[in-house]
């Protein structure tokens, strides 16, 4: 694993279901963990709610996910989906935790989209976590291309 310098940014508060205008009152990764675990990727353990990690000036592209879910049907009324996800750890304050790069696939994801600046990670709690906080990336390059 390589490592990278991030800045953790307020994201939609769509995955922790803290949004008030969410379409997913118990937060997406609730939602989508069952159906996720039907595909060999387990959430159970994790903080059900991502990490916005910005890299910027850096961009980010999954070139060789180690998990990929396609057409995944998670929520009624909405269309499938499809999610990569790519075993990561992050470091906060000499911790290190073990999590997963979420990146659900712009081309079928509807709204709340992040720039191509802007990693999602699940992890586990992390207290006193506060926006503006330097957190390092580790990741696997041969995964994920940052440039």
């Amino acid at each position: 694993m390589i490592s990278i310098q991030t800045v953790l940014k307020e994201g939609h508060k769509v995955a922790s279901g803290e949004a008030k205008d969410s379409p997913y009152p118990e937060g997406s990764i609730t939602m989508q963990a069952p159906f996720l675990r039907q595909h060999g990727i387990e959430l159970d353990g994790y903080y059900h709610a991502t990490l916005n990690l910005s890299i910027e000036p850096h961009q980010f592209k999954m070139v060789a996910p180690e998990f990929s879910v396609h057409n995944l049907h998670w929520a009624k009324g909405f269309p499938a989906e499809d999610f990569s996800f790519s075993k990561c750890e992050v470091e906060v304050n000499n911790t290190t935790y073990r999590g997963l790069i979420y990146y659900p696939h712009p081309e079928t994801k509807i709204g709340h989209f992040h720039n191509t600046s802007l990693i999602e990670v699940i992890t586990h709690f992390i207290p006193s976590l506060k926006y503006g906080d330097q957190i390092l990336l580790k990741y696997n390059e041969a995964e994920i291309n940052i440039h």
